[in-house]
């Protein structure tokens, strides 16, 4: 995402111009290439919408935009409040969702969804989903720095030299494992929920405004990983040690972890926040162990 401010003698509703920043933003392209508007929202948006047809993707509304929940970009428009006695326009990510840019107000990013006055939403979506697989992407070997679990949801993580891998669960002792994880699936056991994994490598470069670093342990993910690309391995079967494993999407940062962590996690971790995986044969997992991924069938 591109970080776009909105400029003072920008002419026009204000709601408009935070409306543009947040598609300039989302598509990574500058603010002059969003096509300006000086009516209202609602006709705005329909201009919008053809300007995105051109492109090839659409405008989306959310149908109960306050209850929305997926680990991708979607814009938000704030109700008028006493405090701001206007509408914004924000962009959130993560799920749980939480504010990632605000042109109007910048106190209000890495707020959850819960706590803004969502009036609608809406998602740019490509009109063509269909995407392939890179398969000549050669194969990659890492290693295992951190090992982790917590007990139960929002426990704080703890290290520890080796952990019981179990397929179709997570790792022995972990709050996922025993089913009473945050996010564990209502139905049951869900894809993607066994193991989480983030690269040392981005921890190490993460630093926060307000001068806070986050701990390897405190990223709460069971596997901190050095020297291998982990989000190349989604779809890809990949070795931890002796404990083979899949790799199934990526492990979005949310408003959840911000809430647990430090103010501006969510906005920096966003595509770098790491890999959910399932484990698909028992063994252990030990600090040091060899992490590669395994060839294509």
């Amino acid at each position: 995402m591109l970080d776009v401010g909105l400029s003072p003698d920008m002419a026009g509703p204000r709601i408009l111009d935070s409306f543009r920043a947040c598609l300039s933003s989302v598509l990574e392209i500058s603010l002059g290439e969003v096509p300006q508007h000086e009516e209202n929202l609602r006709a705005a948006v329909a201009q919008w919408r053809t300007w995105l047809a051109g492109r090839g993707a659409g405008l989306v509304p959310i149908a109960n935009a306050s209850r929305f929940q997926w680990p991708g970009y979607w814009i938000a428009v704030l109700a008028e409040t006493p405090e701001s006695k206007e509408q914004m326009a924000v962009l959130m990510f993560g799920s749980p969702p939480g504010a990632v840019l605000s042109p109007q107000s910048s106190a209000l990013l890495g707020r959850a969804a819960t706590d803004l006055p969502i009036e609608e939403g809406y998602v740019v979506a490509p009109f063509d989903p269909a995407w392939s697989a890179d398969s000549t992407r050669p194969a990659q070997r890492g290693w295992v720095e951190v090992v982790a679990i917590a007990d139960r949801a929002e426990a704080p993580m703890q290290q520890m030299t080796t952990a019981r891998a179990i397929p179709g669960r997570g790792l022995e002792g972990d709050r996922y494992a025993s089913s009473v994880g945050t996010f564990t699936p209502r139905s049951g056991h869900g894809v993607g929920y066994d193991l989480t994994l983030i690269e040392a490598e981005v921890l190490d470069e993460l630093t926060l405004t307000d001068g806070h670093r986050l701990g390897y342990a405190e990223a709460r993910r069971n596997i901190v990983t050095r020297g291998i690309d982990l989000n190349t391995l989604i779809g890809q079967r990949f070795r931890v040690g002796d404990v083979e494993c899949i790799g199934r999407r990526l492990c979005e940062p949310c408003a959840h972890l911000e809430r647990l962590t430090h103010s501006g996690v969510l906005r920096k971790l966003i595509h770098r926040g790491g890999l959910r995986a399932d484990i698909l044969t028992a063994g252990n997992i030990t600090v040091g162990a060899t992490i590669e991924c395994l060839e294509r069938e």
